[in-house]
This record gives structure tokens, sequence and C-alpha cells, in this order.
């Protein structure tokens, strides 16, 4: 068998490839002989596409259904600015309409306590009158309780959705030592108000953290094992509604405007725009949502591309859209962000979309440089740079995107790693026994393959 350091040691060899557009040029050396010697447990996918109307430029396994983790995010990108266009905003508003002040939300994925305290300033400056109510609506896409029933509840990437999102609808817990003093507070860059209508206690529980619905908001108990030293983190939040009309009510008393309690409406009354506050565009949210990996954002864009009702339809609508460019035999979709372990997508998929819808959307400009160059054990990285998505999820470790050579050229690629009995075995588990390894052993094997790619 090729030893890995006698294969990278003949890239020196290998020929450039030329722009596409060309006929390419192909490289030496296939990645084949490279994943053989890493005897990565479990199956690895792959396939290189060096120009839009080739054939696969160096693939194997490159029809099997695998598990696309947050790879799926760069497809809802594409769907998204598809149907949406790359300059659409999302709106925050407040409504006057008779004796009811309404915060509306508009489905702002990036929403931030800095943003309200604008808002809030902005609604003071007009000198409006204390209301004998206040509203928040967010109607504006459906409400779901979680976005990921099948994982844990306490993890802050699994939050409640509803067009009415603040903070990426999570909450800071912090407390000292032996769970006192906790704080729950909406934490911004610049502002950080109590959420009132969240709490959280120490408790005598096996759980770590345990979630209560509760008339007045919501609250948590940790358990005092959790808490023996001084410590903080995010929690998700269930219901948005009340956690955005609650510090939103703070922020406008800091401004001399007093707001009654929230409530939660379930209609958008007619009134007066008094006060807004704009997102910024898509292809702003979404190169955020591609560089952060964050959940929520990509099932509130992709509900906004579909408009409808639920995820499943939602995944449905995207899968159907993914048909009409000549894909859906390739793709398997159960919703937006890559949680659901029921996606499935194709390394041979994946380029072609890539390769095609992506690079005339632009895609490219839109992820993050050198994804693994985060890995702090690195011990090579890839010898030329690449635009791409990573997808991790317990012994699922994926790369997915752009391969630029020196010389300019530039290859779609994916590498989908798995280790489907161990997956399955271990869905939804924090940090499974052996998981650590086999993750980096796998982003090792992709550096690797780049290498010879490039």
């Amino acid at each position: 068998m090729m030893r890995r350091r006698s294969l990278l040691g003949g890239l020196a060899a290998l020929p450039m490839a030329p722009a596409w557009g060309r006929p390419p040029a192909r490289p030496d050396f296939p990645a084949g002989p490279v994943v053989a010697s890493a005897r990565l447990p479990g199956i690895v996918s792959y396939a290189r596409l060096d120009g839009p109307g080739d054939g696969l430029g160096d693939a194997a396994l490159a029809m099997a259904p695998m598990i696309p983790a947050s790879t799926l995010k760069t497809v809802t990108a594409l769907y998204a600015l598809a149907m949406l266009g790359r300059a659409r905003t999302f709106a925050t508003r407040v409504i006057r309409s008779g004796d009811m002040l309404v915060l509306a939300g508009g489905g702002d994925p990036v929403l931030t306590t800095d943003d309200l305290a604008r808002l809030a300033a902005d609604l003071a400056a007009t000198g409006l009158s204390t209301p004998a109510r206040f509203g928040v609506w967010g109607g504006a896409l459906p409400r779901i309780p979680e976005i990921a029933p099948d994982q844990a509840d306490h993890l802050a990437y699994n939050p409640a959705l509803s067009g009415m999102i603040l903070n990426f609808n999570r909450v800071h817990l912090g407390w000292r030592q032996g769970g006192a003093q906790m704080s729950v507070e909406a934490r911004a860059a610049d502002h950080s108000p109590r959420a009132y209508t969240i709490t959280a206690a120490p408790a005598d529980q096996a759980d770590p953290f345990d979630w209560q619905d509760r008339a007045a908001g919501e609250g948590w108990t940790v358990a005092r094992t959790a808490t023996a030293r001084p410590g903080s983190r995010w929690l998700p939040v269930r219901k948005p509604e009340l956690y955005a009309g609650d510090v939103f009510q703070t922020l406008c008393r800091a401004k001399g405007l007093v707001l009654p309690a929230p409530q939660v409406i379930d209609d958008l009354p007619p009134g007066q725009v008094v006060a807004s506050h704009s997102s910024p565009s898509l292809d702003e949210i979404l190169r955020g949502m591609l560089f952060f990996s964050t959940n929520l954002t990509a099932e509130a864009v992709g509900l906004h591309a579909s408009g409808a009702a639920d995820p499943a339809a939602s995944a449905r609508a995207m899968q159907a859209w993914l048909g009409a460019q000549g894909q859906g035999q390739d793709f398997t979709l159960s919703d937006h962000s890559g949680l659901s372990f029921d996606n499935r997508v194709t390394a041979q998929g994946m380029v072609r979309l890539l390769a095609g819808p992506g690079v005339a959307a632009g895609l490219p400009d839109l992820l993050k440089l050198n994804p693994l160059d985060d890995d702090k054990d690195q011990r090579a990285a890839q010898s030329a740079p690449i635009r791409a998505k990573t997808g991790t999820l317990n012994f699922v470790s994926n790369l997915a995107g752009y391969l630029r050579r020196p010389d300019g050229t530039q290859s779609a690629f994916a590498i989908l790693c798995s280790d489907v009995p161990r997956q399955k075995a271990t869905a939804g588990q924090d940090l499974p026994a052996g998981v650590l390894s086999w993750t980096r052993q796998a982003k090792q094997l992709q550096r690797d393959m780049l290498a010879i790619w490039s």
C-alpha cells in the first residue's frame, strides 16, 4: 500500500488545471489511495468536478446516499437566493393599532437585542404615549416548538422558531459557584438586559438541564452537580414572542416609554407603522449562516423561500426546486439546516449543484475560506485555498465547496464521511466515546485529499 507521505510528496509533479470553460487537465494522482491508506472506519463518498459540463474528474461511491449534516446549508442558501433574491430584507415593525402597540416580527433571523434597543430609541423619539395593551406577533413564519425534535431540549442550536426571532432565540445563563446568583440575559454586544420571562434555578436532578412551561413564560432548572464551578452557557428559547416582548419592554422603559406586559397575539391588526428595523440583505445573512453554521437561520430562510406551513412541507418544496434543476434523484430532504438524520445527499449531486447553480449564484464568495484551518490539532493544511462548508454530526464529517489552484482554476468537490453503525447508536448524544478521534481522522483525510487534488 502506498503511504500518505509518498503520495503527497508527488504533488509538485501535478499539472495545473485550466479554468472552467476549457477542457480540464486531470491531476495525475486520484484520491483513492489516500482514502485507502487512511483506514477511516465507515464510508467515504467523494466526487470532484473540474467543469460544470464535465463528467466527474475523481469519484468513489459518488452515488451513495449520505447524511449531509450542515453541508445541506449550501443547498438552502442557493434555494433562498433563487426564490427571494440577494437583496431581500426582513422588517421588524412597531405598529400602533387603536389602544394597542404591536411588536411585529418579520422573520428576521439575525435580529439582536442591540437592534431592538435602536428600535426602542426610535419609538421613544416619536413621543408616543403609553398604550393600554402591548402585543407581540410572530406569524410571519410558522410556529415550531423545536427545530430538531430528536435533539436534546437544552441545546442552544435547537430553539423554537416563529416570525419573532431574537438573538437566534437563545438566552444567556450565568451562575456563580454552587448555582448562586443565576442570571438570565438577552445578551448582545452592547446591551444585555435581564430576560424576565425566563427563569433559572439550581435543583437536585439527574439531567443537567430541565425546561418547564410556565404561564408567564418559561423556566430552566440546572443540576447542582453542573454548577459546582462558576460558569455560563446559552440555552434555547421556547417562547420567542414573550422573550422579545419582555426585552423590548425593558429597552423602552430605559428610554422613558412604559409598556404594559407583553401578550402574544395570533392575528396582526391593521394600524400605523411608527418605527421599524430592517435586516441586512439576504446575501449577508447567508454569508453569516454559512460561516457560523446557524441552524435557526437556515430553517428561517428556507421557510421564507418556500412559504410552506411547516418544516416538512418546506423541505419538500426545496426538493422540488432541486428536481427542477435536474437534481431531484440525488437529494432526500427533511429540513433546511441538516440537523435531521433523515436527510440524504450524494456526492455526485452536491458537486453538480455547486458547479452549476452554485457558481451562477455566486456561492463561492459566500462560503468560508479554508474552514479546516480552524482545527487546532491539524498536522498539515491543504496546499491550495478552498471555499467550503463543513458538516458534522456524531460520526459524520463532511466538506463541500470549491478548490482553487495556484493558476486560478477551480473545481467543485464534496467529501462525505460517515460511520453509519456508530452514528445510529449515538444519534443525539453529546460527545459520545470515540467521536473526537474519529472526526480528527476524517478531517485529516479531507486535507490529504484536497492536497492531491490541488
